[in-house]
């Protein structure tokens, strides 16, 4: 037999999933589990329980302060205050922060 009839029986009988060789990687990484479903429950929490209202006014604040509507949630969990228009150092220290995580 040939490689091209190797390849063709191969491209018949494949189902298309993905190669059985490739190691399965979990959500948490492969350095141990640690705290991850701690975390995962905490980031839970907190995104996936406001209401709507609330999570329309923190996209529009955000929009309007340049920032994303996760870093602008960050601050007010973090630091316990809606940040103002006057407030551009720290804008501008989040968005720094940005830069340098990309």
């Amino acid at each position: 037999m040939s490689d091209r009839d190797d390849e063709e029986i191969a491209a018949r009988d494949h189902n298309g999933g993905p190669p059985i060789t490739d190691e399965h990687v979990p959500e948490w990484g492969s350095d141990g589990i640690g705290n991850w479903f701690y975390w995962k429950a905490a980031y839970n929490k907190v995104h996936k329980t406001i209401s709507r209202d609330i999570a329309l006014f923190r996209v529009a604040k955000a929009e309007r302060l340049g920032l994303t509507y996760e870093e602008y949630t960050l601050e007010i969990l973090e630091r316990g205050r809606h940040l103002q228009e006057d407030d551009v150092e720290r804008i501008a220290a989040i968005k720094r922060k940005r830069r340098v995580k990309r």
